[in-house]
């Protein structure tokens, strides 16, 4: 049975002055529960690559369910390297800029020195796709990797290029479109005959 809960943070009356408004929220999946065998935590779907933008709300939404998040570690590869320390809710969060570090993970060290590993899903990713694979990431089955993950994916998005558009896909494969926007399925006739 999966036990995923997803993340949504809000500034309602009671909840935290500092947690992003719903708009802002990360796009967050987390694992319901840590399970030994798990090689990620969740994903994660940042609207952009601005670590001085995403990282902070995506540090308040962790603290909310693992307590104080001390350290992240980025790819400067893809982030490029920026402030070695963030200022978050009431504290400061290190920041890690590695070379090194595969461009689909991001790790956060907890006060208890838990580490989390999250898939990091390129901004460009269309919905469909993205949501896709953080629920593989946060699936506590899982035991792939988090670039194995995006490139499976990528793969798995229609010819379109992940815009959704089936029909222009199936143009682009031979198929017809009439003006009307409906396929033309006298094409297909013609060559069965």
């Amino acid at each position: 049975m999966r036990s995923w809960t997803r993340t949504i943070m809000s500034t309602a009356s009671g909840g935290n002055a500092d947690a992003p408004s719903p708009v802002d929220a990360p796009r967050l999946l987390l694992a319901g529960t840590r399970a030994a065998q798990a090689v990620l935590d969740g994903g994660w779907w940042p609207r952009s690559w601005d670590a001085s933008v995403e990282v902070p709300a995506l540090v308040l939404a962790l603290s909310e369910r693992y307590g104080r998040i001390r350290h992240v570690m980025l790819s400067s590869a893809t982030w490029g390297a920026g402030d070695r320390r963030f200022a978050v809710g009431t504290g400061t969060v290190r920041m890690g800029w590695f070379a090194s570090q595969d461009r689909a993970l991001a790790i956060a060290i907890t006060d208890r020195d838990d580490q989390l590993d999250l898939l990091v899903v390129p901004p460009s990713a269309s919905a469909g796709a993205a949501r896709d694979a953080m629920a593989r990431a946060a699936d506590p089955a899982n035991i792939m990797r988090a670039p194995d993950i995006l490139t499976a994916e990528a793969a798995a998005e229609p010819a379109t290029g992940g815009n959704g558009d089936r029909r222009a896909a199936w143009d682009n494969e031979g198929g017809s479109i009439t003006p009307n926007g409906s396929p033309d399925a006298s094409a297909d006739l013609a060559g069965a005959r």
